[in-house]
C-alpha cells in the first residue's frame, strides 16, 4: 500500500504539533505548515515530516504549501488560528478580530479550497479544528466566538456541497485544553493571566487528547463521517461552567 499523506496547519506548537506527530506515529506522510519555520523544522526532523513554512492568510504562501502537499492528501487538519483578547465588545480590539477572523475563517477557507482537489484525488479527509467557542457565547469572547463560529460554517456548507463526492469533512471542538501557547498569544504573553485560565482545574485536557481524537476521525472507514465531536475535560460542563477544586 502507498504511503498516505496528512497535512497540518498551526504545526509548530500545541494541538497542531500533536497531531502531527501522532499522523506520522500512524504512518502517515506527514506536511507540517507553520510560520515559525525554525520550530517547525525541528519537528520535522524528529518525526520524519516534510516542512513548509506557511502563513494560511497569504494566498502564495498556501499554493506553496499545496505544491508540496502534492497531487494526492488524505487528511487536511486545518488546526491553524486562535485567539486575541478577551475584552468585552464595548472594549474590543477590533484590529485582533480582523486577525482571528483572517486566521481562523479566511485561513482555513483558503487552505481547504487550495488542496481540496488533492482531497477528492485521494478520497479523503477534512478536518476543521474548531472551538466548543463555536458552542455558545461568553463574555469577553465576541470576537474569538464569533470566529470559529464562523469556521464552523465552513465545515457545514464543504459537506453539503461536496454531498455524493468522496471526500469526508469533520469538526472537532475542544473545549479547555492547556498548551503552552494558547492562553499566552490570547492575553499577550501575560503569564499571569494565562495561568489564571486553569487555575485550580483538575486535568484539564492536553494536545495529545485532541490528536488522539482526530487520529480516531480520520482513521474511521471511507463511509463513516464524524461530522462534529464536542470534546472537553470532565470537569468543564460548559464555557462558563468549570469545577475549580
Amino acid at each position: 500500500m502507498s504511503t498516505k499523506t496528512a497535512v497540518v496547519t498551526g504545526a509548530s506548537s500545541g494541538i497542531g504539533e500533536a497531531t502531527a506527530r501522532r499522523l506520522a506515529a500512524e504512518g502517515y506522510r506527514v506536511v507540517v505548515a507553520a510560520r515559525r519555520a525554525d520550530r517547525l523544522e525541528a519537528l520535522a526532523d524528529e518525526i520524519g515530516a516534510s516542512a513548509v513554512a506557511c502563513d494560511v492568510t497569504d494566498e502564495s504562501s498556501v499554493a506553496g504549501l499545496a505544491e508540496a502537499a502534492g497531487d494526492s492528501v488524505d487528511v487536511l487538519v486545518n488546526n491553524a488560528g486562535g485567539a486575541v483578547g478577551q475584552e468585552p465588545l464595548a472594549e474590543a480590539d477590533l484590529d485582533a478580530w480582523a486577525t482571528m477572523y483572517q486566521t481562523n475563517v479566511l485561513g482555513a477557507g483558503r487552505v481547504t479550497k487550495a488542496l481540496l482537489p488533492a482531497i477528492e484525488a485521494a478520497h479523503g479527509t477534512v478536518v476543521f479544528v474548531t472551538s466548543t467557542a463555536a458552542e455558545a457565547a461568553y463574555e469577553g469572547g465576541a470576537g474569538y466566538n464569533a470566529a470559529k463560529a464562523g469556521e464552523r460554517m465552513l465545515a457545514g456548507a464543504l459537506r453539503l456541497e461536496l454531498c455524493g463526492r468522496p471526500v469526508r469533512v469533520c469538526e472537532i471542538a475542544p473545549g479547555m485544553v492547556h498548551t503552552e501557547e494558547f492562553s499566552l498569544v490570547r492575553f499577550g504573553g501575560d503569564q499571569a493571566k494565562a495561568d489564571k485560565v486553569y487555575e485550580g482545574v483538575p486535568d484539564p485536557l492536553v494536545a495529545d487528547d485532541i490528536a488522539d481524537a482526530v487520529a480516531w476521525m480520520v482513521t474511521r472507514p471511507e463511509h463513516v463521517n464524524i461530522d462534529r465531536l464536542v470534546i472537553r475535560p470532565r470537569a468543564q460542563a460548559a464555557n462558563h461552567k468549570v469545577f475549580r477544586g
